[in-house]
């Protein structure tokens, strides 16, 4: 999603123009020079990964750069001088690939991950300079994630293997065998058979302890630290660094890991280990006694005690993360700030360990909070926004903000004062775009309680003229339209396409408090529904540019599950849908998504047990009453809603003669990923809103 640019010049003058007499009419501001398309989207400059060096002078960061007609992107690593305030320079060993890079505990060495050797992702060392790199690990394949212990001996790396397998040479002999033969069936005898985009293959993701010689190159056999274990670390699908961490003193790794077992695909139990840096001892889990959902622990400075988040409910994903505070010594935990009604997204330890730092969404903003360890009191320290990553150092945090107008840059949060832009990698690209202006507004909904959404002008808005309107409806469901950049569903396309856009958070949406959260779990169908309906009304009576007979509805995921309950239970608005990998029978749903728990949390039991809603609010018991347009979108390797359900709301909607189209991606998962598709996704999804809104796209 977005973050804060500079206002552009119309803007300016439409405030002008509104602070004028009532009775003078409306001027248009002058036009912006360039429209902003899914191509420049596409191929905007990407910052991410920001981390200060251990002195606090130094911030190194990541920048994705694509090449568009090669389709492909690669990283390269920054790094700006926070004393001397000098033009953040790139490094000179990026020009091989360089991303994840970290700092060494004596800030003398940086490390980071490239695949300029082998072809295989590996460790290399660089200096502050960035000149040459020391290539660190020669493992046979890919190394997912690193940690490098405090005293700089030992390195932990992340490695996919057999995990039956006594060494690394035997799961490299085993992968080499498996390419040989010309056999190509798999046998499997518990889930997870796929996860996300990807079939299982008999590997399990586990720790490795490297040990560092002198000139800082891992040495001898690597101890693979979950022996035995039957789980992964990084965790799948999305695992990385953050998954795993290091005592200050080396001696201890602690990781966040489940055990798979036989129910791995409907439990949400995830703990927190210990192990031995040494190996010498198997992993103790630390949390077993919470069911629910552990990760991510961090440790205060001093080492005498960790910080990590933790769910309460077991099987539930969306359930609140609060911080746990656990005395390394007394071996007990404590919940930090109880009442605080915000999910931790992500968390760290002040210099001084009185502080922790935590990022968590709030009533459409994703803020920075600082929480005293002590006394539990919670401050936010940014307003509007979404900030995405922070590091803390001695001079501040440093931060990565973006918003509905603005792609991430960095600040920095000193001590006293405002925030300070240190670096942006999208300035000159966007220097002449018109945004569409968002405002925030709220409406009674479900219950009749508070219910938030964001309206964006159309790019160069004109107070005369009244808009088609596209309606976002965002997917999860337990997600929301904060005020923050996308890279997807991104309104600011839509805006600069002539349209008005309108989002609402509905009840399920995340940063209102849990129980908003919540109201929508056995309810996909009546109480979300409520709100879009309520919301869409309100935008109406407040906005007078939208044009509500020029509208339509968008989705993907549940938002997709939306638009097909829409358009059998609220089609009326609507003169087109768009589905993008949406569900259309919660049933088949709850047999062939991977992880199970989701759909039974959502729909109060599996499917073959009484009482549940997987009829009650099931789109393909409405088809009969489908009218409206509909393009649908499927990606081949969306195992998360697999592709019979998008094959399924087409071949409905052409049996039953429903002007409608297929969009399908055998290349991309839930996400569209690749730029030139989505690009092409961006180019069909508009022609269809114009084709049935009347729309004449700007430059079109």
């Amino acid at each position: 999603m977005i973050k804060s640019l500079r206002l552009a010049a119309s803007v300016v003058v439409l405030a002008a123009a509104a602070s004028a007499a009532s009775a003078q009419a409306p001027q248009k501001p002058p036009e912006k020079a360039h429209v902003f398309t899914a191509k420049d989207m596409a191929s905007l400059d990407r910052l991410s990964d920001p981390r200060v060096s251990p002195d606090g002078r130094y911030v190194l960061y990541s920048v994705r750069t694509l090449d568009y007609p090669a389709n492909r992107a690669t990283m390269s690593l920054w790094i700006a001088d926070l004393k001397a305030r000098m033009a953040p320079r790139r490094l000179a060993i990026s020009d091989g690939g360089a991303s994840s890079g970290r700092w060494s505990a004596d800030g003398k060495s940086i490390y980071f991950s490239s695949s300029r050797a082998s072809g295989t992702e590996q460790v290399f060392r660089t200096d502050v300079m960035g000149e040459t790199a020391t290539q660190v690990t020669n493992a046979p394949f890919d190394v997912q994630a690193f940690r490098v212990a405090p005293d700089g001996k030992t390195i932990v790396v992340g490695q996919a293997v057999f995990p039956d397998c006594a060494d690394l040479a035997c799961t490299e002999a085993r992968l080499a065998a498996k390419t040989a033969t010309k056999a190509t069936g798999v046998v499997y005898d518990r889930l997870f058979v796929r996860h996300w985009d990807t079939w299982a293959d008999g590997t399990q993701n586990h720790l490795f302890a490297w040990t560092l010689g002198p000139d800082g190159v891992a040495t001898g056999q690597p101890i693979d630290l979950m022996k035995g274990f039957d789980g992964d670390t990084p965790t799948k699908p999305y695992g990385g660094d953050d998954d795993f961490t290091i005592s200050p003193d080396s001696k201890m790794l602690t990781f966040s890991a489940k055990v798979a077992g036989k129910d791995e695909a409907w439990t949400t139990n995830y703990d927190m280990w210990g192990v031995p840096l040494d190996g010498s001892a198997k992993p103790t889990n630390y949390t077993g006694k919470n069911k629910a959902w552990d990760t991510a622990a961090v440790y205060s400075p001093d080492g005498k005690f960790s910080a990590f988040r933790a769910m309460k409910r077991p099987g539930f994903e969306a359930d609140r993360f609060g911080i746990m505070i656990y005395d390394e010594v007394a071996q007990k935990a404590r919940e930090l700030a109880p009442t605080w009604d915000r999910s931790a997204d992500s968390i760290a330890w002040s210099a001084d360990g009185k502080t922790i730092y935590a990022t968590a969404l709030d009533v459409g903003q994703g803020k920075l909070f600082a929480i005293d360890v002590q006394t539990g009191k919670v401050t936010a320290l940014t307003g509007d926004g979404h900030v995405s990553a922070f590091d803390v150092s001695p001079a501040g945090v440093v931060y990565a903000s973006d918003s509905l107008k603005s792609p991430s840059e960095l600040f920095l949060l000193g001590k006293k004062g405002p925030p300070v832009k240190i670096a942006s990698v999208s300035n000159e690209a966007l220097k002449d775009v018109a945004w569409g202006e968002p405002e925030q507004f709220n409406f009674k909904g479900w219950n009749d309680e508070t219910v938030h959404g964001f309206v964006l002008k159309p790019a160069n808005y004109d107070a005369s003229k009244k808009y088609p309107v596209a309606f976002l409806i965002h997917g999860g469901p337990q997600g929301s339209f904060s005020n923050s950049w996308s890279y997807r569903w991104n309104p600011q396309v839509y805006a600069n396409a002539g349209y008005a856009v309108v989002m609402v958070d509905f009840h399920g949406s995340t940063g209102y408090g849990q129980a908003f959260t919540d109201a929508i779990s056995q309810h996909w169908g009546d109480r979300p529904l409520e709100d879009l309906q309520k919301g869409w009304a309100a935008a109406l009576s407040k906005y007078a540019f939208l044009d509500g007979d020029r509208a339509c509805a968008l989705g993907a995921s549940y938002g997709g599950y939306m638009v097909n309950w829409i358009a059998g239970n609220w089609n009326q608005p609507w003169k087109c849908l768009v589905n993008h990998d949406g569900v259309f029978d919660t049933r088949a749903m709850g047999y062939a998504t991977e992880e199970l728990w989701f759909t039974e949390w959502e729909n109060g039991g599996t499917p073959w047990q009484p009482n549940t809603t997987y009829e009650t609010f099931n789109p393909a018991n409405h088809v009969d009453k489908w009218v409206k347009p509909q393009l649908v979108v499927q990606g081949q390797l969306d195992y998360r809603i697999p592709v019979e359900q998008g094959l399924a709301t087409f071949s409905a909607l052409q049996r039953k003669g429903v002007p409608s189209k297929l969009l399908y991606f055998p290349n991309e998962n839930h996400w569209v990923l690749k730029a030139q598709n989505s690009v092409q996704w961006h180019k069909e999804v508009l022609d269809w809103l114009d084709q049935w809104t009347g729309n004449k796209r700007p430059g079109k």
